[in-house]
């Protein structure tokens, strides 16, 4: 059946904007939502001209997280099984993977409130920016379970480093926009009618690179946040330096630069 908790569009070639689309609800999801939003994806994530993918919420939410009135019954009790409780936390966890794995540059424009796992969704993205009446909640720990949803335990601290991200989790205490800034949880702090304009900026500077750049240093980087050493992660970047200088993108930029021109990259 037809859904409409998130719409995709091209804002211009090689940018996407992934929008939640269910402001009366607070963008909540449900495992059916879930399935929707894997499905966008597969389609944009599918396109290999796409570049930066955008995120972002209708109405004064990014994204409440889960949808806890869908997991009731006509009694208002929670019916579902083991099994079904994993597949619904598997569903939510897959799309911070999905933003995680794929090359293409995740922008998440934070219009709101982000709470639990939508707060995730936001934690998963290469960059963030935020809204001023944004606020970032971990949520689930004040409903009897972990904090640690969707990868947030991994990100966090990664992020804000982790006596701030132990504070948040233990506390579960939101985090004005002012105070994520100053933490470095979000890059810039707007107002909310400038929001996607920031984003779209973002979004053009890093598609006017070339592919092979703009994906291997957001895996380099990624990748290199776990290193187990410093020459661990030297060697992981030279072999993507020595990869690079074989492309013709990487020879096209060499001749933009003797010519003093702009390179015109192809992805080759």
């Amino acid at each position: 059946m037809p859904n409409d908790a998130a719409t995709i569009e091209t804002l211009q070639p090689g940018i996407a904007l992934l929008r939640l689309t269910r402001a009366t609800r607070l963008n909540a999801l449900s495992l059916p939502d879930l399935q929707f939003l894997h499905t966008l994806l597969d389609t944009c994530l599918a396109d290999a001209s796409l570049r930066v993918l955008v995120i972002s919420g209708e109405g004064e939410c990014f994204c409440a997280g889960l949808n806890l009135k869908s997991l009731l019954d006509e009694n208002g009790q929670l019916p579902a099984t083991v099994r079904e409780n994993m597949d619904l936390q598997q569903s939510f966890a897959g799309l911070v993977q999905r933003l995680r794995d794929t090359s293409v540059a995740v922008i998440a424009a934070v219009n709101g409130v982000a709470v639990g796992a939508g707060m995730a969704l936001a934690l998963a993205a290469d960059v963030r920016f935020a809204a001023q009446q944004a606020a970032f909640h971990v949520g689930a720990i004040k409903i009897g379970i972990t904090a640690g949803e969707c990868g947030i335990s991994y990100h966090l601290p990664r992020l804000i480093g982790a006596g701030r991200a132990f504070e948040l989790m233990l506390s579960g205490r939101p985090v004005a926009s002012d105070e994520a800034l100053r933490i470095g949880l979000v890059s810039e702090v707007l107002p909310a009618g400038e929001l996607l304009d920031r984003a779209l900026q973002c979004a053009r500077q890093i598609a006017a690179h070339a592919p092979y750049a703009t994906a291997h240093t957001k895996r380099l980087m990624w990748q290199n946040l776990d290193a187990p050493s410093l020459a661990a992660a030297i060697e992981l970047e030279n072999h993507a330096q020595v990869l690079g200088l074989m492309t013709e993108d990487f020879q096209e930029a060499v001749q933009a630069f003797l010519h003093k021109r702009s390179p015109v990259f192809t992805g080759r």
